[in-house]
């Protein structure tokens, strides 16, 4: 080791590569030199013992919808941000939309790197918005250091961020390719569904979400994907239907990536009960056989990684006391 160094940092609960197990960080400075047994600690070190706290490395949570500037009785950038280190995330990446104004101009991009000044508490990065209309903006946000543009197949729940057509995206790709961004996609396309005269069951908003709204709109970011040879990333992906096809797509060299999400892979559709709005998230939460699936695609690399989808708002718009899943 070329750096000595000045501290070790010990703890019984140290996350490895292999797992937890006891151990120590050295530390120089503001640089950790290493991960070693308790054993390997230099004689010359002093030592600091934390015991049973749990020493990892920092998490990255690539979506996260913070809601500043304009929404901040949902959530702002301060509480969003030491939620975030109290967890163990210390580099997260805010999503386009929920904010008001949009991150779709610099203008709003300037807006919003405004309202973080000395509000975080970690790491924070942004991407930009792709909407009908502002196709003449992505470069100048591109070059304004966003890491990606975010996009919706379908409503995305605000006015204020309208969905796009395939249309828009064949224009979008080639200047996504060229600045060497990716298009990050909420993946449903909607091509009718069932109703339903009761509100209250989980099954009644799968049926009014079915599963070929996710399964078409991923055959369709792959079919552009393998034309354009953008980088395509599909977001928070619920349906297992697709993993077979994506994999092809990535064996086959293309730029397309995926992420699901916590909620996706603990929880399963039959255990959840009549009435209980909590759930309701966009794509919809399916069976046990598809959690099982998906964990798998998680397991064979070809889910890249997991994302929290962090979208916090006030409990009335949950309309827990109605336990209807359609309001």
């Amino acid at each position: 080791m070329s750096i000595s160094p000045t501290l070790a940092l010990t703890s019984q609960r140290v996350m490895t590569s292999r797992g937890e197990r006891p151990g120590a960080i050295l530390i120089c400075g503001e640089k950790i030199l290493d991960v070693v047994s308790i054993q390997e600690i230099p004689s010359y070190c002093p030592v600091e013992d934390i015991g049973n706290d749990v020493i990892m490395p920092g998490l990255v949570d690539t979506h996260v919808h913070i809601n500043e500037p304009g929404r901040t009785d949902w959530e702002g950038f301060e509480t969003a941000t030491k939620a975030a280190a109290s967890g163990g995330i210390t580099t997260l990446v805010d999503m386009p939309l929920n904010c008001i104004p949009v991150t779709t101009t610099v203008d709003a991009l300037k807006q919003k790197l405004l309202v973080t000044q000395d509000q975080l508490w970690v790491d924070c990065g942004f991407y930009g918005g792709l909407i009908p209309g502002n196709l003449q903006d992505l470069e100048s946000l591109a070059d304004a250091g966003v890491l990606g543009f975010k996009a919706f197949l379908s409503h995305s729940g605000i006015d204020e961020f309208p969905n796009i057509t395939e249309g828009h995206l064949r224009e979008a790709l080639p200047v996504f390719a060229k600045k060497g961004v990716p298009v990050l996609v909420h993946a449903e396309l909607e091509n009718g569904a069932i109703a339903s005269e009761d509100h209250s069951t989980y099954k009644s908003f799968q049926d009014s979400r079915p599963k070929s709204w996710e399964n078409n709109a991923v055959k369709l970011l792959i079919q552009l994907c393998q034309e354009y040879g953008a980088q395509i990333h599909i977001v928070h992906l619920s349906s297992s239907d697709v993993l077979t096809e994506i994999a092809q797509t990535q064996n086959d060299g293309f730029p397309i990536s995926v992420e699901t999400c916590p909620h996706y892979l603990h929880f399963s559709s039959e255990h959840i009960s009549d009435g209980d709005t909590r759930f309701k998230c966009a794509p919809p939460i399916w069976e046990s056989d598809n959690k099982e699936k998906l964990w798998s695609g998680l397991e064979n690399g070809i889910i890249n990684f997991i994302t929290s989808d962090h979208s916090p708002c006030t409990a009335e718009l949950k309309n827990l006391d109605a336990g209807n899943f359609e309001k």
